[in-house]
């Protein structure tokens, strides 16, 4: 079993229960987690979810420890400005970074290499490390500028997985819907899924 760390940054786009359930499965295949929440992300999971997690990126990792059933030490969260965290530098990123879900602007911003914040930072050490980036954007409709950001990432070798569940699989409710999205993603990251089976099985 696989055991390398993963990045997962929520940002502030609709659909952060995907990125929840999205940590949730890692966890559960136990993989360590470096988690990058943004502020707009939190306000986001209380907006749609009813979901309040801690400001304090100490006390979000316990209260999604806590939630998950994670192994002690398994999550930690950085805040926008750690830029100590491994994350930070290319000597010690994981490999593997998923944005999900990603803002327009989030996208943008790693598009352009300007780093402002933990997440574009991450995300830039990702592609200058050749490692495996996956974009989760939730937006609709997109601009030309849309477009034009995911085709210069794209070509890159990022992959854009937009969060468009596909119905084949016959969802009866919103967590058949999610995890149709967190199949897909899983499958991306060589990680073993249960949730949605392969066309054709």
């Amino acid at each position: 079993m696989n055991h390398a760390p993963i990045t997962l940054a929520i940002t502030g786009a609709s659909g952060g229960l995907y990125g929840l359930r999205l940590l949730e499965c890692l966890l559960h295949a136990g993989r360590p987690v470096y988690g990058l929440i943004s502020e707009a992300g939190r306000l986001v999971l209380k907006m749609e979810n009813d979901i309040a997690l801690p400001s304090r990126p100490a006390d979000m990792a316990a209260a999604l420890s806590e939630r998950f059933n994670a192994a002690e030490g398994q999550l930690s969260i950085f805040g926008p400005k750690a830029w100590t965290a491994p994350v930070a530098s290319g000597s010690g990123a994981p490999r593997q970074m998923v944005v999900c879900p990603c803002t327009t602007g989030t996208l943008g911003r790693i598009a352009a290499g300007t780093s402002e914040a933990l997440i574009e930072r991450a995300a830039d050490v990702v592609i200058k490390e050749r490692g495996d980036l996956i974009l989760v954007p939730r937006e609709t409709p997109l601009s030309p500028i849309h477009l034009e950001n995911m085709l210069k990432l794209s070509r890159m070798g990022v992959v854009m997985l937009p969060a468009n569940p596909g119905f084949y699989h016959r969802p009866t409710d919103i967590a058949g819907v999610v995890d149709f999205v967190i199949a897909r993603i899983l499958d991306r990251l060589g990680i073993d899924q249960g949730l949605i089976p392969a066309w054709g099985e």
